[in-house]
């Protein structure tokens, strides 16, 4: 028993980039430190309107995040413990042979349930970006072959997505519905697919794959003009909407797509083959 009058030291918080493994779900977290930052389009991007304003962002708790999308493996431990059905597989992971791909065909209550049975909850768009830039301000911490699986590299050779993309939505301008266009003929046929996590270089916090390899839900409602009145410490989104945000692009996107301000707003009830999770931790 301490004596009367003597004084507790308090314990120290992680440093920036400590790893944790959580015995739930079996998967590393890393520590991230609160900070300001300044989210939005980075200085020098070409950016869509929904990216901008540039502003200044208060992260006042730190917070632990994946170190890695969620994976085959932990997914299948959530179904499993809770007596839930995996989704059907995809082509590029047959039975989801392949423990250490990320979980895709997530629609937004699949990833929030998962985080909630792991212990924690899905970032908010404010966390995921904060997390994803790792402290810098460019469109991407790294030379994107380098740090991500998107269009070029994802498949059995590096394509010009660029090209292939800007080619077909001249040819297709008129058509609608964008999965019937060549773009994604071309990508399948090349055998581009997600890859297993941690297989790039990883971010200055130690986080792989936040940009490319699959999209990751937030936990933010997806509102076009929220940058412009968003709070400046602690933003949690709009207080409601029709869509939620997906960040970091996929092993489908052109390098447009993948950049560290993107956003995109999806309806949650969907499931995509390139949409998976990235959770957050007390």
């Amino acid at each position: 028993m301490a004596r009367p009058g003597k004084k507790h030291k308090a314990e120290a918080p992680p440093v920036a980039g400590a790893i944790k493994k959580n015995s739930k779900d079996g998967l590393k977290y890393v520590w991230i430190p609160p900070g300001t930052f300044q989210m939005g389009c980075s200085p020098g991007d070409v950016c869509d309107s929904d990216e901008k304003p540039l502003h200044p962002v208060t992260i006042s708790q730190g917070f632990w995040i994946g170190q890695t999308e969620v994976t085959t493996a932990a997914y299948a431990r959530f179904t499993q413990d809770n007596a839930r059905p995996m989704p059907p597989a995809p082509k590029f992971n047959k039975d989801w042979r392949d423990e250490a791909m990320p979980m895709v065909d997530l629609a937004w209550a699949d990833a929030r349930d998962y985080c909630h049975w792991a212990g924690g909850r899905l970032p908010t768009e404010a966390e995921w970006e904060y997390a994803a830039r790792g402290g810098n301000p460019s469109p991407r911490y790294g030379l994107l072959d380098d740090v991500a699986w998107y269009a070029n590299d994802s498949g059995e050779r590096h394509l010009d997505s660029e090209h292939l993309w800007d080619a077909d939505m001249q040819k297709y301008q008129d058509q609608l519905n964008q999965d019937q266009r060549k773009y994604y003929q071309l990508l399948s046929e090349n055998g581009d697919r997600p890859h297993d996590v941690a297989g790039k270089r990883p971010n200055a916090f130690g986080l792989f794959d936040t940009l490319g390899n699959v999209w990751e839900w937030c936990g933010d409602w997806f509102d076009v003009d929220y940058y412009k009145s968003s709070p400046p410490a602690d933003p949690g989104g709009p207080p409601g909407g029709e869509m939620r945000v997906l960040r970091g692009g996929s092993y489908l996107g052109s390098p447009g797509y993948v950049r560290v301000s993107f956003r995109y707003g999806v309806d949650p009830k969907l499931r995509y083959e390139f949409v998976g999770a990235r959770c957050v931790l007390p």
